[in-house]
Parts: C-alpha cells; sequence; structure tokens
C-alpha cells in the first residue's frame, strides 16, 4: 500500500475510533439521563 493510501486508512479509522468513543462518553456521562428517555407503553389498553 501506498503512504497515500495508509494515511487516508488512518484518517478514516481514527475519526470513526473517535466518534464512537465520543458517543459512549456523552452517553455514560449525561446527568439525569432517565428523565429524557421516551418510550412506548408496555401495556395494553383495556377493551370493554
Amino acid at each position: 500500500m501506498t503512504t497515500a493510501g495508509w494515511i487516508i486508512m488512518l484518517l478514516s479509522v481514527g475519526s470513526v475510533s473517535a466518534l464512537l468513543f465520543w458517543c459512549i462518553f456523552k452517553v455514560m456521562t449525561t446527568p439525569e439521563e432517565t428523565e429524557h428517555i421516551h418510550g412506548f407503553e408496555q401495556e395494553t389498553p383495556d377493551i370493554d
């Protein structure tokens, strides 16, 4: 592989790895994140 190929590969892998670690860091350090979680109701409505 040429030098340019190595540079492009290292930049690509490095930027994706940095994005992954930043996302994991943000998820783990967000305070009170349970208050912002929205989900679906698990109970089915009663049909009379």
